[in-house]
């Protein structure tokens, strides 16, 4: 299985409003970026993400699953576009901040450090561990 960090504007889609959607889960809607899409288009069922709230807060929060293979995205008038389902896992016991991630020498390469506009982006196993150990997680997936 893959590692994954999925971005969101609290103030759009917060991971209260993932945890609410329950087993079901919610579509990742409204990408508009190739590389992000085709991410979303190499994700296997059972794939871990991290859930990222950006702009407010800078911070991994949780973590979902991947519960449904990329379709079309149905906020999309364009059939380019399509999006994966997740589910929220759990919450970290202790967020971790943008700010933290970028001090931590593990995660220099991390593609949130190096690209950090792309919203939906791989995540190397090391780097998950070194987060959910920094969030308070043991890091299994």
């Amino acid at each position: 299985m893959a590692c994954w960090l999925f971005k969101s504007e609290p103030d759009a889609w917060s991971w209260e409003q993932q945890v609410a959607k329950g087993a079901e889960g919610e579509e990742w809607t409204g990408v508009r970026n190739y590389q992000a899409r085709n991410h979303m288009r190499a994700m296997q069922l059972g794939d871990r993400g991290f859930f990222y709230h950006s702009n407010i807060g800078k911070e991994v929060v949780g973590i979902v699953e991947v519960c449904g293979l990329s379709a079309p995205d149905s906020t999309a008038d364009d059939p380019r576009w399509d999006c994966v389902t997740v589910r929220a896992v759990e919450p970290l016991p202790k967020p971790v901040t943008l700010e933290a991630i970028k001090a931590e020498p593990r995660l220099a390469q991390m593609v949130l450090v190096t690209n950090s506009r792309l919203s939906v982006q791989p995540v190397s196993e090391a780097e998950w561990r070194t987060i959910c150990e920094m969030g308070g997680l043991r890091g299994d997936r």
